[in-house]
């Protein structure tokens, strides 16, 4: 296994190597650039020229992009266009707030989509089939943003049960340890603090957890009808093994090997969906940053925050092919 995930890891260098080289050419062929963005609507070409000096944009693309590899290679991204702070701080500072919220999401995501998608199956053609295969759809078809609004007028406003928004009630007063605002509170014994990082958290994992959860639901009901019409499964009815077993062993075992893809898959895309739901619910997180970065034409926070998306997927997507040979051993990794 240890041998596996080396070669993983060697063979993710040259896909970030050539993503790292598409990022660097896409954000120089963006119209516009840092320059007239930080400058503003008054700036003259002469500023907006001296101001491309300074930052080194005026030289051939391949001598920025070998500059920045260089520095790469070193642990430095630059630093920030806007803040002039080194970009690795604030993704440092801002990372907690996305880590947070997105694995919030996918426990939910995976919590509830694995046992709903299974049960569904069991009862193929009744009501709660019906019922689930209808709020997956909607599920799937709703956009996060809207059902981020519907869900802070609903139970934030109407009924007060959750907060509009933010990460933690700022009369709390919590510990910062390591910006994990549920972790800070249990390290610290601050119960209060904790719990209540919770209830903020409640309502942006829900709106990003929607669509994955409805994959996931439909996936897993389809991979569990896909296996209960196996000829194995009705081997094993012959041999006499009870309905329980044979659920247990052979029908979510091998079940769970596309599920298992999925959820790599979904993992990936809440990254991108934490950058609307951080803005609806007043995160400051990792969205928030590329939002700026974008509007700003920051190319240093962009370079680094897309390579740093493209890592997380590499290691998730590893982690997927690891969880192969755990749930069935017949296609354990050599």
């Amino acid at each position: 296994m240890l041998r596996f995930i080396v070669r993983r890891l060697l063979q993710a260098i040259p896909t970030l190597l050539i993503l790292s080289i598409l990022v660097f050419a896409w954000l120089r062929a963006l119209p516009g650039g840092p320059a007239g963005a930080l400058l503003g609507d008054k700036a003259t070409p002469e500023k907006i020229a001296e101001l491309n000096q300074i930052l080194g944009l005026d030289q051939p693309i391949f001598v920025q992009y070998f500059k920045f590899l260089g520095r790469v290679l070193t642990g430095d991204f630059g630093n920030s266009l806007i803040s002039t702070q080194p970009v690795l701080s604030e993704i440092g500072f801002a990372l907690p707030a996305t880590l947070e919220l997105s694995i919030a999401a996918l426990l939910l995501a995976v919590g509830l989509g694995i046992p709903l998608g299974y049960v569904a199956a069991r009862f193929r053609g009744g009501f709660l089939d019906n019922t689930t295969i209808m709020a997956t759809l909607v599920g799937v078809a709703v956009p996060v943003f809207f059902l981020g609004y519907l869900l802070q007028f609903i139970f934030a406003e109407q009924l007060g049960l959750f907060p509009v928004g933010g990460r933690q009630d700022t009369l709390i007063g919590a510990t910062n340890v390591t910006g994990f605002a549920v972790l800070d509170g249990i390290l610290t014994q601050e119960w209060d603090a904790s719990w209540d990082a919770i209830v903020h958290l409640v309502l942006p994992a829900a709106a990003l957890a929607t669509i994955p959860l409805a994959v996931i639901v439909r996936i897993t009901r389809a991979s569990v009808l896909d296996v209960m019409n196996e000829d194995f499964i009705r081997t094993a009815q012959s041999k006499g093994l009870g309905a329980p077993t044979i659920r247990r062993r052979h029908v979510l075992r091998n079940a769970l090997l596309p599920v298992a893809t999925t959820i790599g898959l979904q993992t990936g895309l809440l990254l991108g969906g934490a950058v609307l739901t951080e803005r609806v619910f007043n995160l400051n997180g990792i969205g928030s940053l590329l939002a700026e970065g974008i509007e700003r034409r920051d190319y240093p926070r962009l370079q680094a925050l897309i390579l740093l998306g493209a890592v997380v997927y590499v290691l998730v997507n590893m982690l997927v092919d690891i969880s192969y040979g755990i749930i069935d051993p017949r296609v354990r990794v050599r």
